[in-house]
């Protein structure tokens, strides 16, 4: 079986509806390039057609390969699972919807020529995108990058090309807890960045909604920042000096003016206030047991229910 020079990793969960578009348009430009290729897509547990079409993609060009999970793991886990069976030279992460423009992988193969093993999408505008998506997007790569300890760079999804060097770095790490673009940032090496304009989703419909991206955003940063535990502890620390402060001035203000009965409503403020902060404090720990929970059990990342391994032209 013949080692391509370019891997095509494509995660793909219920997109019937755009896949054959997706197909015909990368081929078209990986026969531009003019180097060998393969496609391995990685079919999340997908529930409509996907994985028929996928095998039909197969027997029509044995370039064309794809691995089924059992189930649906999540992006982030699909495309783990796409990059451990890529094998070529250079990969390129890219989604199925069509948003990340293929064309842009000819630039990124010539980056790579230069010598670097990272060639990251950033993108200059998000087309079709709501106002609030485009808001939240950014005040989450500042907020990342405040409290990581490696710099995520910003307005930059899985779109892009990694070499062979920094892919088995990559897939060395094999936590439960995968925030892929701070992996990417992690393994480091020379990275480079090209600027494109995403485009709207091609067909179909996005899977991410408001509550998964809030719980992706918290998998980040659990994942690379122990700060949010270190922010509760000082912010304990800053409520005990108040306390002290306060129950000083309560001990002064009773010897000089007499013992008067406090007021319920400071009372019950003052305690509703330290009950949330124990509570806000307890669910940050909480996040970070349950992770160390999930990855003492060391369950396999994925389960393959079919694979088809591509076969590139000799």
């Amino acid at each position: 079986m013949n080692t391509p020079d370019l891997s095509i990793v494509v995660p793909a969960y219920n997109e019937e509806h755009v896949l054959p578009s997706f197909v015909e348009r990368i081929r078209d430009v990986l026969e531009k390039i003019g180097v060998s290729w393969e496609i391995v897509f990685a079919n999340d547990g997908s529930r409509d057609s996907t994985a028929a079409l996928l095998l039909q993609f197969h027997l029509t060009d044995p370039r064309i390969g794809f691995v089924s999970l059992s189930r649906n793991f999540g992006k982030e886990i699909a495309l783990t699972a796409g990059l451990d069976h890529a094998r070529g030279s250079a990969v390129v992460v890219i989604d199925a919807d069509l948003q990340d423009p293929p064309e842009l992988i000819s630039e990124m193969m010539a980056r790579f020529n230069e010598g670097f093993d990272v060639v990251y999408a950033r993108r200059a505008k998000r087309v079709g995108e709501t106002a609030l998506k485009r808001v939240t997007a950014s005040a989450f790569y500042r907020v990342i990058n405040v409290l990581a300890d490696r710099p995520i760079p910003r307005d930059v999804g899985d779109f892009r090309l990694l070499s062979r060097r920094a892919l088995d770095a990559l897939l060395q790490l094999r936590e439960q807890h995968r925030f892929m673009k701070g992996l990417f940032s992690w393994v480091g090496f020379r990275q480079t960045e090209i600027v494109y304009t995403r485009a709207p989703r091609a067909a179909g419909s996005t899977k991410w909604n408001y509550w998964r991206l809030w719980n992706f955003s918290i998998e980040g940063i659990t994942s690379f920042s122990i700060r949010p535990l270190q922010i509760a502890s000082y912010f304990g620390f800053f409520v005990a000096i108040l306390s002290v402060v306060y129950g000083s001035i309560f001990v002064f203000r009773t010897i000089v003016y007499g013992n008067p009965v406090a007021g319920y409503p400071s009372l019950l403020t003052i305690m509703l206030f330290l009950g949330g902060v124990q509570l806000i404090s307890l669910g940050i720990i909480g996040e970070y047991i349950g992770r160390i929970f999930n990855e003492t059990k060391n369950r396999p990342l994925y389960i393959v229910a079919e694979r088809m391994i591509s076969d590139t032209a000799p």
